[in-house]
């Protein structure tokens, strides 16, 4: 049966019997973890095959928020510590092949701590530009203020996840650098000309546009419509998303229980399809608010079916690689500009 325009989270390291029903009669797309659902290695490859079981998709995506810095869903005593995006800004400015080459690295190593535990997707690259002023809910999680140096950076992130195996999913279209407030708690409104934002914060994704997937900002864009967040406003998604910057990969919503969305989660998640996003992504494993979600979500279907099917023919197999001796190198290119680096050398 053709699975359902929706990602989901469930409560714990476990599928429930409660979540077991749900999740064979709703059909999800996806699955999406978080440090809630994570223990250990063994515990992920279990949780991931009972999902895969019971929606009936070997291949089912699953995904996880692995940025490193303050993103890092798995982490000490059982996977490395990774440095935040700002890291590989701050190599870049000192030696631009390098800077390059460390974040291309760092995500192949990513990649292989998630390709082992049936992780398929990384929420990984970021290509948010932030300015001064804004809030820090991106921070250290960007590469630069830059749009070129930003969408240079987020380019190697992806093609090291590709390199490991995993899918990138680019973030947060069009941009949620600018954004005064964090979408988590309240709603962004971004009251800045249609020019500057083509210039900066558009134009980080432009180059970025043959990714296979995309998570959209949950922030208002006053100059292009002043009511609807670009998870919900079909003119941020047809004119902007699909139009300027030409995106054309699945494009899925962020979290629609945030705050920065207003109305049921019902009405959330119509109003983000009804906008333009492929899928719609609910996380925080609520039972109830799960199955709101799965009741507005419909079969995949047309260019959204197109669009899921081509994300994930775009997965390839890992490359063969030395872990050792790369995790020893990504260690010592990262020494000088994250204090952490002697802790990314363990296997």
């Amino acid at each position: 049966m053709q699975a359902r325009a929706f990602i989901t989270g469930v409560a714990g390291t476990a599928i429930s019997p409660d979540e077991r029903a749900f999740l064979r009669e709703a059909r999800p797309w996806g699955l999406i973890l978080f440090k809630r659902n994570i223990d250990n290695q063994a515990q992920i490859i279990a949780l991931t095959e009972s999902f895969r079981e019971t929606v009936g998709n070997g291949d089912a995506p699953v995904f996880v928020d692995q940025e490193g810095g303050r993103v890092q869903r798995m982490g000490p005593p059982h996977w490395p510590v990774y440095p935040p995006g700002i890291a590989y800004g701050r190599l870049y400015d000192r030696d631009t092949a390098k800077g390059l080459a460390a974040a291309r690295l760092g995500a192949r190593l990513i990649a292989d701590d998630l390709s082992r535990a049936g992780i398929t997707v990384d929420c990984l690259p970021l290509a948010d530009v932030p300015v001064t002023g804004a809030d820090m809910v991106i921070g250290d999680r960007a590469y630069g203020d830059n749009p070129g140096k930003v969408s240079a950076i987020a380019a190697a992130v992806a093609a090291g996840l590709g390199e490991g195996g995993v899918l990138p999913v680019l973030k947060h279209i069009p941009g949620h650098g600018r954004a005064g407030l964090d979408s988590h708690q309240a709603l962004p409104v971004v009251n800045v000309d249609r020019a500057a934002l083509e210039a900066s914060d558009f134009a980080a994704f432009r180059p970025l546009a043959g990714l296979p997937m995309a998570m959209t900002a949950h922030v208002v864009f006053s100059a292009i419509d002043p009511v609807s967040p670009a998870t919900t406003s079909a003119k941020m998604v047809q004119n902007v998303i699909r139009g300027w910057i030409g995106f054309k990969g699945l494009l899925m919503s962020d979290d629609i229980s945030m705050g920065a969305l207003s109305g049921s989660l019902r009405e959330r998640a119509r109003a983000s399809l009804a906008a333009g996003c492929d899928v719609v992504l609910h996380c925080n494993g609520k039972l109830d608010e799960m199955q709101d979600v799965a009741a507005e979500s419909p079969a995949l279907a047309g260019e959204a079916a197109r669009r899921a099917d081509a994300a994930l023919a775009a997965r390839r197999p890992a490359k063969e690689i030395d872990l050792s001796a790369a995790r020893k190198e990504f260690a010592s290119m990262m020494a000088g500009v994250f204090p952490a680096g002697s802790r990314m050398a363990a296997s």
